[in-house]
């Protein structure tokens, strides 16, 4: 392939080591995100940088051991928040960029603007000076649609490797470049697996088609402002409902927020030091503590496709919820005996247990699904785009919790853990009546799931269950993966079709000449993928 650089990885590896090979890129961004959220929170209790430049508190003696005490907790709070301001532009700046662009030069940019970021971030001699650095590379954060370190080696390395990996097939084809698209599906598939990398060119190449004939409805303003009432220019997209999807990752990922993980992770040296722990055991305990949250995501990768999406939530929640108050209240008794230092240092040790309790139980639950559901839920041709808006969720979650979790541990201290508890208790029936289940449905099958014009899950599934059942043969042509789309139309967005003229909308048939070409596709196509489930 002579329009792609002899030097990229596409020509030495094909099938599983260049899919590893890709994947070891893309979670480049990922593989400090503990670090960078952890390294604030011991940051914040430098006396150098919490004193002597930021200026948001001043010296204390406690332990035998001087320490910061947090005179202004909205600055040190704003300064964390302030990050969570520039992924949330980020993130819609890199997607449209993107488009223009490509996926890879986005990738190089956003590294780029990370290392200013983070160059005027270990610069910083006062506040102002780093509220702005965090918000530049918050920026540059968002572009890559994933957390990047502050590191600058890291991103460095990723702005030169990364001109040795092969482009999105999918931005390939929309701008025209369809012989590199077949050529690097065709690698990564394999020889002997052509015929299934020919159909998948066809479905990007089709629901490129999609995307230029519905263009505008696809914007992010269109998407967000489907949810709004018909009367005031929402609703454009019919049946698939865009606006309430839109809506739940959004608030998937506040939740994910809400529940305590922001405040553990950044705010891990205050927690444990409230737990009766001295500066220097915090420090190292919150590590351990990373390392243990580390470990518990491996819990979901046998869990979360048998049980799904929505029970992963509820036992997440239960066990979190419950370890939440436990380390709260044990946080309280070790505080009231603190001058017996025997009943405090067991105190402290058990609410610093369920804090390990709450870390693992979110890394097996809470960390993946919010994640995971934008993917599953939006329609091919808006995929990119809901990902996006779980990137904005995750900022506004992250930003306002970071915000206000300063001024919460110096006004209600240990009670903090009670308020995490709550929403952990509060975010069951949430997920339980508005959170349809994903899991092994695929893509065609959820506008099905979304078709009901109420929010409830139930009216959901009541709907699904009907569609099934009237009309078999539009469930049968969406689990052969070939549901196309007619010449009608819902709303804005294009109706995805049955293979006999059926619609996803009850009542509504195809034009007959669609019906026909339908037919015939479904015809042609029938050896295809059979079982192409949402993973």
């Amino acid at each position: 392939m002579d329009l792609i650089s002899k030097h990229n990885v596409v020509h030495r590896f094909e099938k599983r080591k260049l899919l590893i090979a890709i994947n070891c890129v893309a979670g480049l961004s990922i593989f400090f995100f503990g670090y960078d959220q952890g390294m604030m929170g011991s940051v914040n209790v430098s006396i150098d940088y919490g004193v002597y430049r930021m200026k948001y508190g001043n010296i204390k003696l406690a332990d035998g051991a001087n320490q910061v005490n947090v005179q202004n907790s909205t600055l040190q709070g704003g300064i964390v928040a302030v990050y969570y301001l520039g992924t949330l532009v980020g993130c819609l700046l890199g997607g449209w960029v993107g488009e223009k662009i490509g996926r890879i030069k986005v990738i190089a940019l956003g590294s780029i603007w990370g290392v200013v970021g983070a160059s005027l971030q270990t610069s910083a001699m006062n506040a102002d000076w780093m509220i702005c650095a965090r918000l530049v590379n918050g920026i540059g954060t968002g572009m890559l649609n994933a957390i990047v370190p502050v590191w600058i080696i890291p991103l460095l390395f990723l702005f030169i490797i990364v001109w040795f990996f092969p482009e999105s097939p999918r931005w390939l084809v929309k701008v025209g470049r369809e012989a590199e698209a077949r050529y690097i599906l065709g690698r990564l598939r394999g020889e002997d697996e052509y015929g299934l990398a020919e159909a998948e060119f066809q479905d990007i190449v089709n629901v490129s088609e999609l995307e230029k004939k519905s263009g505008k409805m696809n914007s992010y303003f269109h998407m967000l402002w489907d949810a709004m009432p018909s009367a005031l220019g929402g609703g454009t997209s019919g049946k698939l409902h865009i606006g309430r999807r839109v809506q739940l990752v959004i608030w998937l990922q506040i939740l994910q927020e809400w529940i305590g993980i922001a405040g553990v992770t950044i705010y891990a040296n205050d927690i444990f030091n409230q737990a009766g722990y001295s500066v220097f055991k915090s420090r190292w305990i919150a590590g351990i503590n990373d390392i243990f949250y580390m470990f518990s995501t491996l819990i979901a990768v046998f869990t979360l496709d048998r049980l799904g999406r929505r029970v992963t939530l509820y036992w997440g929640n239960v066990v979190m919820g419950i370890a939440m108050f436990l380390s709260g209240g044990f946080s309280r008794l070790a505080q009231e005996n603190a001058n017996d230092q025997s009943k405090r240092a067991a105190y402290g040790a058990a609410g610093a247990a369920f804090t390990f309790v709450f870390t693992a139980g979110f890394g097996a639950t809470w960390l993946t699904v919010p994640w995971l559901y934008p993917a599953e839920i939006f329609p091919l041709q808006v995929r990119a785009k809901g990902n996006a808006w779980g990137v904005v969720g995750w900022s506004i979650g992250n930003g306002w919790t970071t915000l206000l979790l300063p001024t919460m541990f110096k006004n209600i201290s240990e009670k903090t853990f009670y308020v995490f508890g709550a929403c952990n208790f509060i975010s069951i029936p949430i997920v339980w009546a508005l959170y349809p289940e994903s899991n092994q449905r695929t893509l065609e099958e959820m506008d099905l799931l979304f078709a009901a014009d109420s929010i409830w899950n139930w009216d959901a599934e009541k709907t699904f269950a009907r569609l099934k059942e009237e009309n078999p043969d539009l469930v049968q042509a969406a689990q052969r993966h070939q549901s196309v789309v007619s010449g009608a139309e819902v709303g804005g967005l294009p109706a995805r079709k049955g293979s006999r003229g059926m619609s996803l909308v009850p009542g509504e048939k195809m034009p007959p000449a669609a019906a026909t070409a339908q037919g015939e596709k479904s015809s042609s196509e029938d050896g295809g993928n059979n079982n192409d489930k949402v993973a």
